[in-house]
């Protein structure tokens, strides 16, 4: 890797390249049917004082090639931080330079600075690379618990509404 990587917080004019590497991920993970971030989600919900989570974007010679979307958890049992790892994009012609490696030492700092206990993501089941690459920098699968979620469409079934 060279000096030419620059790792930063998202910021106003970054939405449109966030978009665009977003749903580029989308199409890998063949998820579009899912997608349904806009810029103006992204200005809103990204960056600013009252963003949601939090984003950085890694330039490479000015561009913005990357992307990592995180935030932060709370371990009850653990009584420690600990922070969540929702997406982590690098453009195809941008892979094997090291960038994901120097997003996740960023986090990783961060998840130092904040006293956090773990970091935690998801993986989809056939994405071997991105297992592989997980692994061989040390992180491991959590084969003890098993992800469960509730959709919108079901939130009025429980709601009994």
């Amino acid at each position: 890797m060279s000096g030419a990587l620059v790792i930063r917080d998202a910021r106003s004019g970054d939405e449109a390249a966030i978009h665009a590497m977003l749903f580029e991920l989308a199409v890998f993970e063949k998820l579009t049917d899912k997608f349904r971030l806009t810029p103006e989600v992204i200005s809103r919900d990204l960056m600013g004082g009252r963003r949601r989570v939090q984003c950085d974007v890694a330039e490479w010679e000015g561009d913005p090639v990357a992307v990592m979307v995180w935030y932060r958890m709370y371990g009850t049992f653990s009584a420690s931080a600990a922070l969540f790892l929702e997406d982590l994009y690098v453009r195809p012609e941008f892979r094997r330079r090291g960038i994901a490696k120097a997003l996740l030492r960023h986090l990783v700092r961060y998840a130092r600075d904040e006293g956090a206990n773990s970091i935690g993501w998801f993986v989809l089941d056939w994405n071997t690379p991105a297992r592989d690459f997980y692994d061989g920098i040390g992180a491991r699968a959590d084969s003890e618990w098993r992800i469960y979620r509730w959709y919108a469409d079901a939130f009025d079934r429980l709601a009994g509404t």
